[in-house]
């Protein structure tokens, strides 16, 4: 039992790790010597990297804040679930971990399909935006093991 514990919070900081690099990272999306990020948009030049705000509108804002409450929302289920762990009785479910835990992979995948819909075909996506791809199934998955999980003493 004590290795299943250790896997699931692995998963979980797994999880964290990925939605905090996919947000804060500057990769979002590359074009030529330019990457646009959620936070900047910055341009390789000779004297280092220029970074100027994003101005692209409120899809924009949106694809930010839907991040963000990916990774509280993330980080909250962990503390739920450590809670949880000491305080639920046996033979219960982590349903209150669960449901934050997947209504973050919904947040994930949300922000991760108005971005691919809102930008311009010109350029490829950058590695923060495959973790996010990467970072809805992993969350998804991990919710799910929550609601299948049961306390045992």
């Amino acid at each position: 039992m004590l290795a299943v514990l250790f896997a699931i919070v692995i998963l979980h900081a797994i999880d964290i790790i990925l939605l905090i690099i996919s947000t804060a990272a500057n990769a979002w999306k590359t074009v030529g010597n330019e990457s646009s990020h959620l936070w900047y948009a910055c341009t390789h030049q000779e004297a280092g990297y220029k970074c100027n705000d994003t101005i692209d509108g409120d899809w924009l804002q949106a694809v930010q804040a839907l991040m963000v409450l990916a990774t509280l929302f993330c980080m909250l289920s962990f503390i739920f679930f450590l809670c949880q762990l000491f305080t639920l009785s046996k033979g219960g479910r982590f349903f209150f971990t669960a449901a934050f835990q997947v209504l973050s992979s919904l947040f994930v995948m949300s922000a991760a399909i108005i971005y691919t819909v809102m930008t311009e075909d010109a350029g490829s996506y950058g590695y923060a935006f495959v973790l996010a791809w990467l970072a809805f199934p992993l969350t998804l998955l991990s919710g799910f093991i929550y609601i299948v999980l049961r306390k045992k003493e």
